[in-house]
């Protein structure tokens, strides 16, 4: 169990991340006009959507996949371990990233290179959160829903308040090379999510290339692939392991007998219609 370690009012998990790689990416890292970032608030669908990316690039072919850690298929900027491996990386690049918009490597502002942006109803990614942060060792254990409810909404949860993350990166949405995307749209229609994601990075795919990228993005596929589902995550990060797919549900807010009676009587969400829709 760590505590977090704070960047600019900005918790970040101490196993992961440390302070002078963070203040490097921001001021020194150079994105590349040909890097695609894939880009999250944490517990997002960061994971389904590289799968999908990953899949899109090999035309449907699951070898790539199933034979090669998903964080070293698209590394995670920000941390200890990704960080080295991007550095050292020839050709288009493909990153993950949780990283605030104040935080994200300031190269990007002035290139080519593409940000898939995925929001989640926050309600979704409190849930998630909880049952995901509760089962490592990276953070404090919020030990109830009601605890790690009030810590969410305070912003005081890895990667800090999901209110600011959110609404700093849609800032970008009018841009040509920021595409945003809704958890929810991709999960109601991901054959039409995959084809505009496809447009956005100027790849052709097949029919049948199409179905293979459906089929082996699959929740089941996913699954089922020990290299996409962590269960390959050691013991001193997680000691009974990690299930990073645990339901196929349609409303995780459902599954806590609480939590409807947390959201009404504490906390309106704030949700504002422009900032929480289906981005176009």
């Amino acid at each position: 169990m760590s505590d977090y370690l704070w960047f600019e009012g900005i918790p970040f998990p101490t196993a992961v991340n440390e302070k002078e790689i963070i203040e490097e990416i921001r001021n020194i890292f150079v994105i590349r006009d040909e890097d695609t970032v894939i880009l999250t608030y944490p517990k997002s669908g960061s994971n389904w959507l590289r799968e999908i990316v990953c899949l899109i690039q090999t035309k449907g072919d699951p070898n790539w996949i199933q034979s090669v850690h998903i964080w070293e298929c698209s590394p995670w900027i920000e941390t200890k371990n990704g960080y080295p491996r991007l550095i050292n990386k020839e050709g288009p690049r493909l990153i993950t990233s949780h990283l605030p918009f104040h935080l994200f490597p300031k190269s990007f502002f002035s290139s080519k290179a593409k940000i898939i942006y995925v929001i989640r109803n926050p309600r979704d990614v409190l849930v998630s959160g909880y049952f995901f942060w509760s089962k490592t060792k990276f953070v404090k254990n919020p030990e109830s829903l009601t605890t790690y409810f009030e810590w969410f909404i305070k912003g005081n949860v890895a990667y800090g308040s999901w209110f600011e993350h959110t609404h700093a990166w849609l800032s970008m949405r009018e841009r040509d090379n920021f595409l945003p995307l809704s958890y929810e749209d991709i999960k109601k229609d991901t054959k039409s999510t995959i084809k505009k994601i496809c447009d956005f990075l100027g790849k052709k795919l097949e029919p049948d290339e199409l179905d293979m990228v459906l089929k082996y993005s699959s929740f089941q596929a996913m699954k089922e692939n020990k290299m996409s589902n962590f269960s390959l995550i050691t013991e001193d990060v997680a000691s009974n392991g990690l299930d990073l797919l645990r339901k196929d549900c349609k409303d995780q807010v459902m599954e806590h007998k609480d939590i409807r009676s947390i959201q009404t009587e504490k906390h309106d969400w704030g949700l504002e219609e422009s900032l929480y829709s289906s981005p176009s």
